[in-house]
């Protein structure tokens, strides 16, 4: 908690200059990914391969059941954190994990290894765990097992030692993620952290004292208030000292004392409560299974919610990847969902306050689990009501996350500001003379028979042509000034070529006439390569890769997943630019569609198409999403279609032509291309003038 305190204070001081700390933070995440593997093998084949066969069958039944039970009522609990989220308009700028879709759920090759080396060595965990178990399982009925046995203690022992370690680090490790993460974070992002933070807490409490002891109290001979007196002090030393190792005897007494209270112990109930507490503690407690609600968090923060036809996915994989610490399972799961993977920062910075949590939650879960295998074995559990009050702690951790969720979008301040960001962008290139005009006509032609590279260099100008509604390549800015990937390009070619520039805002035809007539030199807007376009004017080499998806009303995303969901939706009307390429597509991948050719993004972001979704760019249509976020982007899942963007030439000029062709190729190979990418199109700060705000700059007046 110090080195958390003392890193967020350092990053709110210092600001950016912190921000190489982030190297020192994956470092201690490293060491603490490196014995979590090992630990899983090692701890279930020689936990497991230590009962004996009649005590691990009994056990196997009612502790595997209750297990799962509890399991269960957990995951459910996460789902319901998407109740207790913010309902905020939210959009973005393009995100390569559009590109990505989400791995299918497939049981065989996460859950049954082919070749366990290399489930190990790529953190496949469901499978590891699937392996460790059938393996401890087998060592049940071996006899000669006392030597292995004894050497995967040791073994245990030494990892636990590298874990020690690994855990003196942890202020330091802290503090170096924390004080990376406040002096870079930007004040929202740390503001929805708040919102995980308190959802958390919220299943949290519910769990804790409500479902697990209830369900010993309605089940069970023993009293809520009983369970409870005897929970609190593992609880809160499970709490205090942040694992709940040190208190699994604690648990065993606590349970024996409760059943003695009740004249229930005896050499069989101890037996179970010494077998259950030390087994309960090898596999996933609802402590952790708790903090994979973090994936449902990381969903809504980047604006694309796991889907409920991924619930199951959720649910499945999230089982077996908690046998691992969080360290594993989190990127894991970040991973199988294509969610940012650094993400997990952000896991780390609220984990310091959420882990805690988990290890009081384990050490209740340890004892109810406990508890009600003992009343199991005895045939003392009432299991229909068992059962009733499942239900009932289900409803209400539903209305929890539900009453959250209207609290924390009334309470916190959330205001959108998408469109501000995309209206006040401007330029990273130092931009040459620039004047601007409004229509072809105030463009003197030049004789088409003079070189045209001749005719820039003697008129001193680059006459450039983009066409409207093209975000993000070329629009204006709040402040009327041309801006965009393409124009950014522009600016470069007419420093490469010593000349100023000149644009004009005008439509397709118009730049096919400016462009033959020798009004333009080129034109610009991310247009895309088409047949019908190639046979009006030239083309230059392709520097961009338009991504086919849709723009959709964001309640229409689930169902624009998968592309055969789309091709089986009869008379869904999409609006296709008009063009004939782009019809022909249509008509081929969508055969039950309505098409509707348009020219235009606007009329369908201002609501004249109602249920119609539009094929578009999903790298524009991002863009637009920040206009008006009440729209999104998808890329279904078997649509890979690309459509190469290029700049628009006059025809019959090879000279001309080909020095385009080579400028582009070493504008790309200089890294320009890429800047341009990432800053247009995914959003990145590119040289921010001003640095982010910190006490030692913004109050202190000093600087370094």
């Amino acid at each position: 908690m110090l080195g958390l305190g003392l890193g967020i204070f350092t990053g709110l001081f210092f600001g950016e200059l912190v921000s190489g700390l982030d190297i020192l933070g994956e470092a201690y995440i490293r060491l603490l990914q490196m014995t979590v593997i090992p630990y899983i093998i090692v701890s279930l084949i020689g936990g497991l391969g230590r009962l004996n066969a009649d005590i691990a069958k009994r056990i196997g039944i009612a502790g595997g059941l209750l297990v799962l039970l509890i399991w269960g009522i957990t995951e459910i609990s996460n789902l319901f954190l998407a109740l207790a989220y913010p309902n905020w308009t939210t959009a973005s700028l393009f995100s390569t994990s559009l590109l990505e879709s989400a791995k299918p759920f497939d049981p065989l090759t996460l859950y049954i290894p082919s070749n366990p080396f290399y489930s190990m060595a790529n953190a496949v965990v469901p499978a590891v765990v699937v392996f460790s178990i059938m393996l401890g399982v087998s060592l049940i009925s071996i006899r000669d097992k006392g030597t292995l046995l004894t050497s995967l203690g040791t073994l245990s022992d030494a990892l636990m030692k590298i874990a020690s370690f690994v855990g003196k680090l942890a202020p330091f490790g802290i503090f170096a993620i924390s004080a990376a993460a406040a002096g870079t974070l930007k004040v929202e992002e740390l503001s929805r952290l708040q919102i995980y933070l308190w959802a958390y807490l919220g299943a949290w409490t519910v769990l804790t004292f409500w479902t697990l002891p209830a369900i010993v109290a309605w089940s069970t001979p023993l009293t809520y208030r009983q369970v409870l007196r005897e929970s609190r002090v593992p609880m809160i030393t499970a709490f205090a000292t942040g694992t709940v190792l040190v208190v699994l005897p604690m648990i065993a007494e606590r349970c024996k004392r409760l059943l003695e209270e009740n004249d229930l112990e005896g050499p069989e109930t101890d037996s179970v409560i010494d077998v259950m507490v030390p087994t309960a503690y090898s596999f996933p407690s609802a402590g952790t299974l708790l903090g994979l609600g973090f994936i449902m968090f990381s969903a809504w923060y980047v604006g694309s919610p796991i889907s409920v036809a991924d619930y199951a996915s959720y649910v499945g994989v999230g089982a077996f990847v908690a046998f691992g610490s969080m360290a594993v399972a989190i990127p894991f799961m970040l991973d199988f969902f294509s969610l940012p993977a650094d993400m997990f920062q952000l896991y780390l910075l609220g984990s310091v306050v959420t882990a805690r949590f988990a290890t009081a939650l384990a050490a209740m879960h340890g004892i109810v689990i406990s508890l009600l295998v003992a009343f199991a074995v005895m045939g003392r559990l009432r299991v229909r009501t068992l059962f009733q009050i499942v239900a009932v702690s289900i409803g209400i951790a539903g209305s929890v996350s539900l009453g959250m969720g209207f609290v924390l979008t009334n309470v916190i301040n959330f205001e959108y500001s998408g469109e501000q960001t995309l209206v006040t962008k401007s330029l990273i290139t130092e931009p040459v003379r620039v004047k601007q005009f409004k229509s072809l006509s105030a463009l003197p032609a030049i004789d088409a028979s003079s070189g045209r590279l001749s005719a820039i260099t003697a008129r001193g100008t680059l006459r450039v042509a983009y066409m409207p509604d093209r975000l993000p390549f070329a629009y204006r800015n709040s402040a009327g000034i041309a801006v965009g990937y393409d124009i950014d390009l522009a600016q470069r070619l007419a420093e490469s070529l010593g000349v100023t520039l000149e644009l004009v805002r005008i439509s397709w035809p118009e730049i096919v006439t400016g462009l033959n007539e020798g009004r333009l030199d080129l034109a610009v807007g991310g247009i895309a390569i088409t047949p019908t376009r190639a046979q009006e004017i030239t083309f230059s080499n392709t520097y961009f890769d338009h991504s086919v998806g849709f723009v959709l009303p964001d309640h229409m995303r689930d169902s624009f997943a998968k592309l055969e969901t789309i091709q089986a939706l009869p008379g869904q009307e999409i609006l296709v630019p008009k063009d004939r390429h782009y019809m022909e597509f249509a008509e081929n991948n969508f055969p039950l569609a309505t098409l509707i050719p348009v020219d235009s993004h606007r009329a369908f972001f201002k609501g004249e198409y109602e249920n119609a979704v539009l094929l578009a760019s999903a790298e524009a249509g991002s863009a637009w999403t920040l206009l008006y976020p009440e729209y999104g982007v998808a890329i279904p899942n078997g649509l890979s279609v690309k459509a190469p963007a290029a700049i628009a030439l006059p025809d019959g000029d090879s000279d001309y032509v080909s020095y385009i062709n080579t400028w582009l190729l070493l504008t790309e190979k200089n890294g320009f291309i890429d800047q341009l990418y990432n800053y247009w199109i995914l959003g990145e700060e590119y040289q921010p003038g001003e640095p982010r705000w910190s006490i030692m700059r913004n109050v202190l007046g000093l600087s370094m």
